[in-house]
């Protein structure tokens, strides 16, 4: 499948699941899973950075349109777009994975470790910026804390089964011609 329509799919898909389905989960109003934005972190190795934040922003910018917070989501989205590529150059092998698989997989990223820290630190900023700029609508401190870390650790496990049910094939790309 062409790759740009593979992204499209992946897009709606996700755009649709985060709207239809996971808005609809609020435990105790403190836990909300995103996973919308799993879109970001699975974006190709070779996309340079204003690609990256211009495909962010129309991300957030999509999820802002069905929602009550105008912004937040475009905001969440462009910092995760713009810190990924500096959290990937940290995380990979020096081998070069990122020239020699097209995303971000545990494959990819040189084990599960190295793979999970990445979606968990890059799920926590997100959702650190997203429930940090509610905070400072309702003020609280506490509410903005306890629903970052319990809205982080439920979605990083959606993501993980995500990436366990629907598998990617990543192909192994030579230098060689």
């Amino acid at each position: 499948m062409n790759a740009l329509v593979k992204n499209i799919i992946r897009f709606g898909l996700l755009i649709l699941v985060q709207v239809f389905v996971f808005d609809k989960i609020h435990l105790h109003q403190m836990v909300t899973p995103y996973i919308y934005f799993l879109f970001i972190i699975w974006l190709p190795f070779r996309l340079g950075p204003s690609q990256q934040l211009l495909i962010a922003f129309v991300l957030g910018f999509t999820m802002d349109s069905f929602r009550h917070h105008p912004g937040f989501h475009t905001a969440a989205c462009l910092l995760i777009a713009y810190i990924r590529p500096f959290l990937i150059n940290l995380l990979i092998p020096q081998e070069g994975a990122d020239n020699n698989y097209e995303e971000p997989s545990v494959k990819s990223m040189g084990g599960i470790l190295p793979y999970i820290i990445f979606i968990g630190v890059l799920t926590f900023i997100h959702h650190g910026w997203l429930f940090l700029l509610e905070a400072w609508q309702f003020g609280n401190l506490w509410y903005f804390l306890v629903k970052t870390v319990m809205s982080t650790v439920l979605s990083v496990l959606l993501i993980i089964i995500t990436e366990l049910l629907f598998t990617r094939q990543q192909k192994f790309r030579t230098n060689t011609v």
